[in-house]
């Protein structure tokens, strides 16, 4: 089987790994590493299913816009977890959530 059709947390893991593919294909050719560090991590907030937040945010000029982004679950929240353990403990590795092309 090439997607598993259960549903998790609302959405089955074929919504979830098309989500996480828009991600790449939108954002995955901007250049600069931060900016691939950001797309890894929404693709794996994708995967994980984080829930969409709204955020506000305001430019230099003082201008205030609202945007909708990947928040945090307690699966990504675990994934985070295990990736930075190792030999060393807890946090033998880090995790770089990247910048937002």
């Amino acid at each position: 089987m090439l997607y598993d059709t259960r549903i998790l947390n609302g959405e089955t893991m074929k919504e979830r790994i098309d989500k996480a593919l828009d991600i790449a294909l939108n954002y995955g050719g901007f250049d600069g590493g931060h900016h691939k560090m950001w797309v890894i991590d929404q693709m794996v907030r994708a995967l994980t299913d984080c829930p969409m937040i709204k955020t506000e945010f305001t430019e230099s000029s003082g201008k205030v816009y609202t945007r909708e982004e990947q928040g945090v679950s307690g699966e990504y929240s675990d994934w985070v977890r295990n990736a930075k353990n190792g030999a060393d403990g807890a946090n033998t590795y880090s995790w770089d959530e990247g910048i937002a092309p």
